[in-house]
């Protein structure tokens, strides 16, 4: 297993600038089944909440964040999930080239700019980068 680090001084590098701040009782990483059961919020930055005006159309949201605490990857790994040995490209490992992470979430209420959401496998801190909504027409192809 061959272990690399990411290059901050790539010249292909995309810059990213966080829209919000998860908040919940997970302080490091970690692989728990219970953190799906857990409601943690969303502080989406002041100047970005009138982004929000109509996310309660949506049962579900997809959460991408940026798994800030992860360091280098490896390009084959045991999954956590099974035990296989794959690729990091067929796990959910944090430990990714990108570090990006992405949930499908219950969203329970929102209040302001702050989003209460159920199933958010991040910790206590993490970048939200986007939200999404989750349409089930489209995501399952129906009408």
């Amino acid at each position: 297993m061959n272990e690399k680090e990411t290059n901050e001084k790539d010249p292909e590098a995309i810059v990213m600038l966080p829209v919000g701040y998860v908040e919940n009782d997970y302080l490091e990483p970690g692989y728990s089944e219970k953190v799906y059961q857990t409601v943690s919020k969303i502080r989406i930055k002041e100047e970005l909440a009138e982004g929000l005006y109509r996310i309660e159309d949506f049962e579900k949201l997809y959460i991408l964040f940026h798994f800030s605490k992860s360091k280098g990857y490896d390009l084959i790994h045991r999954r956590r999930y099974d035990g296989e040995i794959s690729g990091l490209f067929a796990s959910r490992t944090p430990r990714r080239p990108n570090g990006i992470g992405l949930t499908l979430v219950e969203l329970l209420k929102v209040e302001g700019n702050v989003l209460h959401v159920k199933g958010l496998d991040a910790i206590n801190g993490t970048p939200v980068l986007d939200i999404k909504p989750y349409i089930k027409r489209i995501e399952e192809g129906s009408d």
